[in-house]
């Protein structure tokens, strides 16, 4: 019985991990998600798309782990999912916990590639704990748009 109940628990166990995967964005998900505000921005303007980026009912970008962030190439936060306090301030040399310039990365990226991926450490808004992060970058103009996933 003792065995029986040990591979229960194991399956149960191997049952819940894909459904704590769907809890997090995926990095196609964050891919897609920028793809939409890239669009947004071309379509309806700034104004109006960095308006739904920081509208948490907005379920076009704000999906779980998942929102969007704007940043120009000076290092402005111009629009934030999750913290309005950042938009306006210049966070070019802003470190995360392990003192990796994260904006000054993502900068770099899309002035040299137009597109690609960042590794850091960034605080979730649904753990509220401080997590590995990838976050997808994408050139428009003079701005950068992201969502990230947390690993």
């Amino acid at each position: 019985m003792k065995a029986f109940l040990c591979g229960a628990a194991l399956a149960l166990g191997a049952l819940a991990t894909p459904a704590f995967a769907a809890d997090k964005g995926s990095p196609n998900e964050a891919m897609a998600m920028v793809k939409k505000a890239v669009a947004l921005i071309k379509s309806d303007g700034r104004e109006k798309a960095f308006a739904a980026f920081a509208d948490p009912a907005n379920k076009d970008f704000h999906d779980r782990d998942l929102y969007i962030y704007v940043y120009d190439l000076n290092g402005v936060s111009l629009a934030h999912g999750t913290n309005p306090k950042m938009v306006g301030k210049n966070l070019l040399s802003m470190k995360d916990n392990e003192g990796k310039p994260l904006i000054q990365e993502m900068v770099k990226v899309v002035k040299e590639k137009g597109s690609g991926w960042v590794d850091y450490q960034w605080p979730n808004p649904v753990t509220k704990t401080v997590e590995a992060k990838s976050g997808y970058v994408e050139r428009v103009d003079d701005i950068l748009v992201g969502s990230g996933v947390y690993k």
